[in-house]
């Protein structure tokens, strides 16, 4: 009786083990200012008392939720050091900042002071993007009580406090999407001017046309076989959706240019050139004859 009651005992404990629900997977999320049309990221921070305080408090509103950060001045001191940096550089700062950090989602931040007669306030617009592709997954705009007060850092706090929780919900509910589903990049197939081939020729023996071939390497690299083309001819496929991983095998973040890679050498094996740009998420690929 003692056995099998000890037996019972392992086995319950056994499923109750593996009926636990697995961790939420997180995302790392770095906050940032943001900076209007024909302004750097860099000044943005720098000459804004106001943004500096808002990012300062928005990190430390996500790190006392467990929340993974990036420090942002500490990425963009690294990069100031490691480059001088130009007028013309300081434009693309941003995207080079961001590319640098890892991060899988970054916040970008915008606060202005309000004053009136009846008291002062602040209001915040917080807008998340996915650091892979720049797909917007959450806007919030937050406005303080109003104080007859000049301490807008308090101000700002309380500004962020009131929509935090549900800036972050968003962001998780978004980033789990991913997680199961993917992220989305896009791709454009062209035939280079002056090729004796276009989309819908037979480029080997199996009898199907160039454009079948590209459409079944994609269902079979695609993460979860998803993809969707938005339109094709003789000498054009759009891809306006593709989703890919995450992360890589190594656990890194999954980049474009390894999709595109293993394009291009796929298609090398039947005798067929394949050039490449990646703007982004975006790849846009020209082909012709080796």
């Amino acid at each position: 009786m003692n056995q099998l009651l000890t037996i019972l005992s392992i086995c319950f404990l056994t499923v109750s083990l593996t009926a636990q629900e697995q961790p939420t997977i997180q995302p790392t999320i770095m906050v940032i200012p943001f900076a209007k049309e024909g302004n750097s990221t860099r000044k943005a921070y720098e000459y804004s008392e106001l943004n500096r305080i808002a990012i300062t408090k928005v990190k430390e509103a996500f790190d006392q939720r467990g929340v993974n950060t990036i420090d942002f001045r500490a990425k963009l001191k690294q990069l100031q050091n490691s480059e001088a940096l130009t007028e013309d550089q300081e434009m693309s700062l941003k995207d080079e900042v961001i590319k640098m950090s890892g991060a899988d989602i970054y916040v970008e931040i915008e606060a202005n002071k309000d004053r009136t007669n009846t008291g002062n306030s602040v209001t915040c617009i917080l807008t998340a993007y996915d650091a892979f592709s720049g797909e917007s997954l959450a806007n919030k705009v937050s406005s303080s009580p109003k104080f007859n007060t000049e301490n807008f850092e308090k101000l700002t706090q309380k500004a962020i406090e009131a929509e935090v929780d549900n800036l972050l919900n968003t962001i998780q509910e978004k980033f789990n999407d991913m997680v199961e589903n993917g992220r989305t990049i896009t791709m454009e197939v062209g035939i280079e001017i002056g090729t004796d081939f276009n989309l819908d020729t037979e480029v080997d023996d199996s009898g199907y046309y160039l454009s079948e071939l590209i459409e079944e390497w994609v269902a079979e690299n695609a993460y979860n076989h998803y993809f969707h083309i938005q339109g094709q001819s003789e000498t054009r496929m759009i891809f306006d959706i593709i989703k890919v991983p995450l992360k890589d095998e190594m656990g890194r973040n999954y980049r474009v240019s390894t999709f595109a890679t293993d394009f291009r050498r796929h298609f090398r094996e039947k005798g067929i050139k394949a050039d490449r740009t990646i703007t982004g998420s975006a790849i846009t690929v020209t082909l012709s004859s080796l």
